[in-house]
């Protein structure tokens, strides 16, 4: 088969000069086997002029294709490129009859068979170019059509799409036509679902699973449904323009790559968010908060839509900032900036630290290949955290405004960053093009630090080095000790500035503690005084602000990070605070770091024993402090982190055994295999246990559970068979390959799988090249090998970029990992 061609933006732009789209005619047949499914299309489109164009698809076999009824040979196809040449102006039809292969990988039209009741369930995913996978189409984001889809289906099964459905009997569905959408926007999910029908507004809302986990949806119907009508409230009181769908299905699916897609009247949510075991109410406000954002791109993102890839901050920058904002306004959710500021915009900080960073609003996104790439830290919660900045600086009302006159300027069309700028511009006397200017076309973190100086008259004053080129709007928390209670640190009146500031700024006697951001409304790192550090080393749980919490615990964690401050002064602080810390994103977020960073790669090996023996402790005694039932978040965090360091199988068998742990939880399926996971690597466990609980938990999550279990096993045979089933075998699910991978690395195990580091670096590229860019990602992530820290690895890593050939996506995501692993090493000082 030819090599398949990526869309450039000047193909796209030639194209769309060419012609406009009108209509998509879609028929699927999913019922002619396990491999393949039908898939006829009928264009019609008009030429503005004479030429010459192409249409993509990807199938399987192409079978006929005529143009205006007359028969084109299919062996004209190109790779996916079908050349439509000799066009005439004026109107046109394009006819494609095709067989499309199914997914294993989350992309195009995914396949999954459950393993708990064997019934089969099928979805779509066509972000960003994956539509040519499912359909014949002009593929690009501002050739926007109206669709009709018919679908033939197994008769017991359900079809959702874009559009209400009606089932026309044997097996046969028609979607009702849609209003103008982008091609990568069409959608449909086929199965027997379990579904929680009722209706808002006048409107049909649903929610949608597969029906082994029906108890479970049920039991959080009332929450899911909710969480939806308020925010579907909440945003007709934002935006003027009405919601622009006939419907709201929220279908929750398995093995799906991201966490959420906003297809128009029927977003796709990865079936993780249906909970099978107790989880803690961060993690239910998160599901709140993805159910807000997809929401929001009914607006942002489908209503109006990016005109190309390099506006893709227009549609996730936006949809961050709103799903964060509505959650905290419209749910029973207080805290949400917690989270994103704990952990969302850690992410950002780390992308935009590498040397794969890019501008919020890049100008340079040639193809889609590059568009790809881009969806990162720095779109989601860079761009997030810029729009509230953007709020802060120039009010809500008047952002709001400029949203709403965008959404009226551009309704069912495409926009791009100048039209949204223009946009906010007519709302406000504010030079908002300058703010784009220094905000949403620079890279890089800004970084503010504190200085305390002297007034003639014995008071103090603050001055802020700037390290950076952008303006901030910010709070400055001032803090004093608190006289009645040790350790407890008492707000002043807050101080807004300006950044860049002309002058010191007068704040009295001098303060225990200076927090820049306070209230974190901007992105910029912040250092302490010398004397607030070390009020932040004593009194750091005494703010009595989560957010402030936040603000302080990113300083720490950018200081380590940058080599400021040493990792175990992070245990350190971690070890005396956390265990009076109240907030549950905050304890998660700062043992995630803790685990995940700074004991297996920021400390040495030989200090990894000691690291882990801190995090048990801090663990244990938030477990005690529990005891009384009155936090079981906070307990459920603590136990599953207590799983994660164990250096120990004894508590860990005990717990197994019983069932419980002592005083609670009782183990449901997620904590039973998180404990013979860790058991696993610890060589406390073997194929016989692993098999046991499998045959107890049969689910996709259990074969999961297994396939991790097994990967993680010290046994050279195991490893063998992990690795032979990520490299060689093209069998494993993008659900499964993560599962093995992440058993596979531990740095307990660094000597069994040494001569694989070596093997990794050689054949990654040809299984990204064979298995496609989904797995070409996780390959880049979860199998890189991140115990091996290590000058070697690094060499390694940099050969194969230099005289290699990793394909795109793998090819960012090592450049990514192979920073992320030198930064290791300056922090070890090596």
């Amino acid at each position: 088969m030819a090599c398949m061609s990526v869309l450039t933006r000047d193909e796209a732009q030639a194209r769309a000069q060419l012609i406009d789209v009108h209509r998509y005619t879609v028929d699927l047949d999913l019922t002619t086997g396990d491999e393949t499914f039908g898939s006829r299309t009928a264009i019609a489109f008009s030429a503005r002029s004479d030429g010459d164009t192409f249409v993509e698809l990807k199938p399987a076999e192409l079978r006929a294709v005529t143009l205006d009824g007359q028969p084109l040979d299919p062996e004209t196809l190109d790779g996916n490129r079908l050349p439509l040449k000799n066009l005439t102006a004026g109107e046109h039809e394009l006819t494609v009859d095709a067989v499309m292969r199914y997914s294993r990988t989350g992309e195009g039209m995914h396949r999954f068979t459950d393993p708990t009741d064997g019934e089969t369930y099928l979805y779509t995913q066509l972000f960003l170019d994956d539509v040519q996978r499912v359909y014949a189409a002009f593929d690009q984001p501002d050739l926007k059509a109206v669709f009709d889809v018919t679908v033939t289906a197994p008769e017991e099964w359900t079809v959702l799409a874009n559009g209400v459905t009606e089932h026309l009997g044997e097996g046969r569905w028609k979607a009702a036509t849609t209003p103008l959408i982008s091609t990568y926007l069409l959608a449909v999910a086929a199965g027997p679902w379990h579904s929680v029908r009722t209706e808002h507004r006048g409107l049909p809302f649903g929610i949608h699973c597969r029906r082994s986990l029906a108890p479970h949806l049920d039991a959080d119907a009332d929450e899911l449904l909710d969480v939806t009508r308020a925010c579907f409230d909440r945003y007709h009181e934002k935006f003027a323009e009405p919601y622009p769908f006939d419907s709201y299905d929220q279908a929750f699916v398995p093995e799906f790559n991201a966490g959420a897609m906003e297809n128009p009247g029927l977003v796709t949510f990865r079936d993780e968010f249906v909970y099978r075991s107790a989880v803690t109410d961060t993690e239910r406000q998160t599901r709140a908060m993805v159910i807000a954002h997809e929401m929001a791109h009914m607006w942002f993102g489908d209503l109006v839509t990016l005109k190309w890839w390099d506006d893709i901050w227009l549609n996730e920058s936006f949809a961050e900032y709103m799903g964060y904002q509505t959650t905290l306004e419209a749910t029973r959710f207080t805290e949400p900036w917690v989270e994103f500021g704990v952990t969302r915009k850690a992410w950002g900080y780390d992308a935009d630290q590498r040397p794969s960073t890019h501008p919020v609003a890049p100008e340079a996104v040639d193809d889609t290949a590059a568009a790809l790439l881009n969806f990162d830290g720095i779109s989601y919660a860079k761009g997030a955290s810029a729009l509230r900045q953007l709020v802060a600086w120039l009010g809500e009302k008047d952002f709001l405004a400029g949203i709403n006159i965008h959404f009226e300027r551009h309704r069912f069309g495409n926009a791009t960053l100048a039209d949204f700028i223009d946009s906010l511009a007519a709302a406000t006397e504010r030079d908002v093009h300058a703010w784009a200017d220094a905000w949403l076309r620079t890279t890089g973190v800004d970084k503010l630090t504190a200085h305390l100086g002297a007034a003639e008259d014995g008071t103090r004053t603050l001055t802020v080095d700037h390290d950076g080129s952008r303006p901030h709007r910010v709070t400055v928390g001032l803090y004093d000790h608190d006289l009645t209670e040790e350790g407890r640190l008492t707000p002043r009146a807050p101080l807004g500035l300006d950044i860049p500031h002309t002058a010191p700024a007068p704040i009295g006697k001098r303060p225990a503690l200076v927090v820049l951001n306070d209230g974190d409304q901007t992105y910029a790192k912040i250092r302490f005084d010398p004397d607030s550090f070390e009020t932040v080393r004593t009194s750091l749980s005494g703010l009595p602000d989560p957010l402030t919490r936040a603000v302080v615990w990113n300083a720490l964690r950018d200081a380590v990070r940058d080599g400021e401050l040493p990792p175990a002064a992070y245990l350190e602080t971690a070890r005396a605070h956390l265990p009076l810390e109240t907030d549950l994103a905050l304890v998660e977020g700062v043992l995630a770091f803790a685990i995940s960073h700074i004991a297996p790669r920021y400390l040495t090996p030989e200090e990894r024993p000691a690291a882990l023996a801190t995090l048990t402790s801090l663990c244990r005694d938030l477990i005690r402090r529990t005891e009384d039932g009155d936090h079981p978040g906070l307990r459920l965090i603590a136990v599953r982190r207590f799983i994660d360091v164990a250096a120990h199988p004894e508590t860990l068998d005990a717990w197994l055994a019983d069932g419980t742990v002592p005083g609670g939880p009782e183990l449901d399926p997620e904590l039973r295999w998180r404990i013979l996971g860790r058991l696993a690597v610890l060589g406390a466990t073997d194929e016989t246990a692993i098999a046991a609980e499998l045959e107890r938990d049969p689910s996709a999550s259990g074969q999961e559970g297994a396939a991790r279990c097994r990967a993680a096993l010290p046994d050279p045979e195991a490893k063998r068979t992990a690795w032979d089933a990520m490299f060689t075998g093209d069998d494993l699910s993008n659900y499964l390959f993560k599962a093995v991978a992440l058993g596979f690395w531990q740095p307990e195990q660094a000597d069994l799988v040494r001569e694989y580091v070596t093997r990794y670096f050689k054949e990654a590229p040809a299984l990204a090249a064979r298995r496609g860019p989904a797995i070409a990602a996780a390959a880049g992530v979860w199998a890189f090998p991140r115990h091996a820290v290590d000058r070697e690895t690094l060499t390694l890593g940099e050969t194969c970029l230099s005289e290699g050939t990793p394909p795109t996506a793998l090819r960012r995501k090592l450049i990514d990992e192979l920073d992320d692993l030198a930064r290791a090493l300056r922090v070890r000082g090596e």
